[in-house]
């Protein structure tokens, strides 16, 4: 977009700008004052009401309000213009998803301070020549810092010398070291000191070749096929080392925070420094340092969380999704958007290439490739030689193990020779807390959540009972509030903390690390720097036994891990969910690849009562095309995606009888013709969430039909109370 030109003579109208405000709004027209030159992108304060708030100018203003009701943009901030790749994603977001352009902006703005002036960086250099009677080993180690970098901060040369910022400052008072101010240092601005160059296989040395030379050469997706072990992120390391090359930005997208530690430490070995990180546990002050550096574009690698998506990028040319097949790259609330399908529409924007990456990739991905539509790259060996480990099931039904035991013999007695062998066990288990459901022996009464339409789950070591979903918490009852006799409540069926009691009873000697998100928090105090701590121990055998749910069954390295178990590997395979064979095929298939990654061969023994399942022969016998065939056929022939459209309209608020008023209005105004059907309304499994009542409708459509249109017809239709909130959610993966 042109910039816009303020020069006019003074007795003219003001010129009028569209300001995009972040908030459900359109844009608004402002007068832009003569004495202040705008250009598209700029971010400027507004008066809005009573107060000024922060906007985005949007372009020349189309509205026609009287030139004498317009209000004047009040200030432009000094940062660098939202570049206009990025203004038009956030409109093709916003018109994909059917959001309001606004509330897809405010996702870009999440650090305001980023715009204002970066204050200058306090740094250290050598003063004068010390007397030999100031020089302690830990100054002296301080001064070779120095010798090496020339400058530091205080922070930078502590770490560098292993000694205490006290030993710095006081090196400052004491007049050895000058302070000097320095300009802001953004992170992943600079990739100097190369790092550890990897050996790569033949096969991987092919994919990283085909991937670099797509570089440069407009827009392209390729899915980076592989099994477990097979060294796909250090293929797509030598794209990111191209782009690097090319002064251009990469992105890596990662479906959870957990992930990131380890990744992080390969990227330091890798390139001899640190990506910028962006996910909701970054603090401000670094937050505010990496927005300011990606939209400076001084940044130029960003591992992150589906929200780095909507950074600033002015010269964006590079973006990996790795494990893409994950569901946590659904946004449910708000803006609902699949950040997988978003950073393929980025990459199509920016003309730049997009990596999908997955040992598992998702069936809508794996179509796109087989119609042409991505390419494809495939690595079918482990690296280094290592050997896929040997998947095995157990018919639980022939177990007939008594009622508060979970681990089979044969399990156990395969855990008893692995810790003989000097290796370790994982132990997984998707679930969290002690046991998934309360319930009182006297009257059968089970503690469910007073918001939601869930069961309370027992957390023993919290001594807590937990809601999943919402987060109430509540002490555990000595008495039952229905029958009030005391002691009368039992857990029913496993949760971590249970099988972790277990655990130690049959393995004493062991050392157990138990690793969900609930116990990261109370035994290394939460965040991503927790996860790193046990990822740690675990990588160091510190740890002899692994319990653990979903956040270690993916993209962890662990050379002595050579037995996984499933405890529950049924877990998921029922529910009606569209995608439940898929992902627990997925699921269990990624936990797997936790066994057996370095010299010693692995072993996988999956738990089940249903052996002869799809899902179950499918993993025992290394048959993944052959099972996502059978999903295809099924999926086509029900005209389910990816082979048809799905739009969910979900309605919610305080009042059961406005919530179902509702439902039945869209009910009877819902489209109808040929290749669309709108069933519902019907109650949501979670018929009530976080205090809200909740019904859902479910337009099915052919693939040909345009849905997004269609459904914002239907809509503007039906007038809604202002205590009930509508949602829409084009392509849905949950169904709760």
């Amino acid at each position: 977009m042109p910039g816009i030109d303020t020069s006019k003579d003074s007795s003219a109208s003001p010129r009028r700008v569209a300001v995009m405000l972040p908030y459900p709004l359109g844009p608004y027209d402002y007068a832009v004052p003569p004495d202040l030159t705008l250009a598209d992108g700029d971010y400027v304060r507004v008066p809005l009401g009573p107060r000024e708030v922060l906007g985005v100018v949007w372009g020349e203003a189309k509205g026609d309000v009287a030139a004498l009701k317009l209000k004047p943009v009040a200030g432009v901030f000094p940062a660098p213009a939202m570049p206009s790749d990025h203004r038009r994603f956030i409109e093709w977001v916003a018109a994909y998803t059917l959001s309001p352009p606004g509330a897809v902006l405010r996702m870009s703005l999440t650090a305001p301070r980023a715009l204002e002036h970066l204050p200058p960086v306090l740094a250290f250099r050598r003063g004068a020549e010390p007397p030999r009677t100031l020089l302690t080993t830990a100054r002296r180690r301080v001064l070779a810092a120095l010798e090496e970098r020339g400058t530091g901060t205080a922070v930078e040369l502590a770490e560098a010398a292993g000694c205490s910022v006290a030993v710095v400052r006081g090196m400052a008072d004491a007049g050895l070291l000058d302070a000097v101010r320095l300009p802001p240092r953004y992170p992943a601005a600079a990739f100097e000191t190369p790092g550890e160059l990897p050996s790569l296989s033949p096969d991987q040395a092919e994919a990283a070749n085909q991937l670099k030379s797509r570089l440069g050469q407009g827009y392209s997706t390729t899915l980076l096929d592989g099994v477990t072990g097979a060294g796909k992120t250090e293929v797509y390391f030598e794209a990111i080392a191209a782009n690097i090359a090319a002064g251009r930005q990469s992105l890596v997208l990662l479906p959870e925070i957990a992930l990131s530690a380890q990744l992080l430490d390969r990227f330091a070995r890798r390139f001899g420094a640190m990506p910028a990180v962006w996910h909701s546990d970054v603090g401000p002050a670094a937050r505010r340092m990496a927005w300011r550096g990606v939209a400076e574009g001084a940044t130029k690698v960003v591992v992150g969380a589906r929200s780095a998506l909507f950074l600033p990028y002015p010269d964006l040319g590079l973006i990996v999704v790795d494990e893409e097949h994950e569901a946590a790259f659904k946004q449910e609330d708000g803006v609902i958007y699949h950040a997988r399908d978003m950073a393929v529409a980025r990459a199509h924007l920016g003309g730049f290439p997009a990596i999908l990456v997955s040992a598992t990739p998702s069936l809508e991905t794996v179509v796109n490739a087989e119609t042409g539509r991505y390419q494809r790259l495939f690595l079918p060996a482990r690296h280094a030689g290592a050997a896929l480990p040997k998947i095995g099931l157990i018919d639980m039904r022939r177990e007939k193990l008594p009622a508060r035991q979970f681990l089979s013999p044969a399990l156990s007695a395969a855990v008893t020779e692995t810790l003989a062998a000097g290796e370790q066990v994982l132990l997984f288990l998707n679930r969290r807390g002690y046991a998934p459901l309360t319930l009182c022996r006297a009257c059968g009464h089970r503690m469910q959540c007073p918001n939601c339409t869930a069961w309370l789950v027992e957390h023993r070591f919290q001594g807590l009972l937990r809601c999943h979903h919402c987060d109430h918490a509540e002490p555990i009852p000595a008495a039952c509030p229905q029958c009030d006799n005391a002691g009368t409540f039992a857990p029913c069926g496993p949760g971590v903390e249970r099988i972790s009691d277990e655990t130690r009873a049959l393995f004493p000697e062991a050392r157990i690390s138990l690793l969900a998100s609930d116990t990261l928090q109370r035994a290394f105090g939460g965040g991503p720097g927790a996860m790193q701590e046990a990822i740690r121990q675990v990588r160091d055998h510190e740890v002899d036994i692994v319990i653990g749910t979903q956040i270690i069954a993916k993209g962890h390295h662990f050379p002595m891990l050579t037995l996984v178990g499933v405890v529950d590997a049924d877990l998921g395979l029922t529910g009606g969910d569209l995608r439940a064979s898929e992902r627990t095929y997925q699921l269990l298939h990624q936990v797997a690849g936790r066994a057996g990654r370095a010299e010693r061969p692995g072993r996988v023994m999956l738990q089940t009562y249903m052996p002869e399942h799809r899902v179950m022969q499918a993993l025992a016998s290394d048959r993944r095309d052959a099972f996502l065939a059978v999903e295809a056929e099924e999926r086509r022939a029900a005209g389910m995606p990816p082979y048809g459209r799905l739009a969910a309209v979900i309605v919610s608020g305080p009042d059961a009888a406005s919530v179902g008023g509702t439902g039945r209005a869209l009910a009877r105004a819902a489209p109808r013709g040929e290749g669309v059907t709108v069933l519902g309304p019907a109650p949501a499994p979670l018929a009530m969430l976080r205090g809200l009542h909740r019904e859902r409708l479910l337009l099915k459509a052919r693939r040909d039909v345009p849905v997004q249109p269609l459904v914002a017809e239907w809509l503007g239709r039906v007038p809604v109370p202002n205590h009930v909130r509508v949602q829409v959610d084009i392509d849905p993966y949950s169904f709760l």
